[in-house]
């Protein structure tokens, strides 16, 4: 009998299963996607919070000074011709003004130069104004509309 099983070529052969049966990891997987769908909603907190209504009582900021330097070098101040020399009283003139007389520091500038202005022409204003104390300056890259 023993001879006979071991023939392996008779009715009752056992044949290798050389796939994969990914059902009971189907079956896994669906249940933890089950456990962390009924999980999560319970981890997640909440606080209450009873926060004051928001005030509308922030004042727009004032329109920056405006300082353009022309091709030939010539400066201009929101228009007016100014020089390298004389740039800070005016930007203080033109400061005070529009009523913006607070610190240096808080009032804004913006730069404008033609595109055939030499760097080192540019960088000297910029050095200026920043020298004499005003330190939020802006470079103008477009046309300001």
């Amino acid at each position: 009998m023993a001879a006979k099983l071991a023939g392996g070529g008779g009715a009752y052969a056992i044949r290798q299963n050389a796939d994969i049966n990914v059902t009971p990891f189907v079956d896994i997987l669906l249940v933890l996607l089950i456990i962390f769908m009924v999980a999560v909603p319970m981890a997640t907190t909440s606080i209450k919070l009873d926060m004051p209504p928001a005030r509308k009582t922030a004042t727009p900021p004032k329109p920056p000074a405006v300082i353009t330097i022309q091709n030939s070098g010539a400066l201009y101040l929101a228009g007016q011709p100014t020089s390298l020399q004389t740039l800070a009283q005016d930007l203080s003139a033109r400061f005070a003004a529009d009523g913006q007389q607070g610190p240096r520091k808080d009032q804004r500038l913006m730069v404008s130069a033609q595109a055939d202005v030499p760097y080192e022409a540019l960088m000297g204003v910029i050095d200026r104004i920043h020298t004499e104390g005003w330190t939020q300056i802006g470079i103008v890259n477009e046309d300001l509309h």
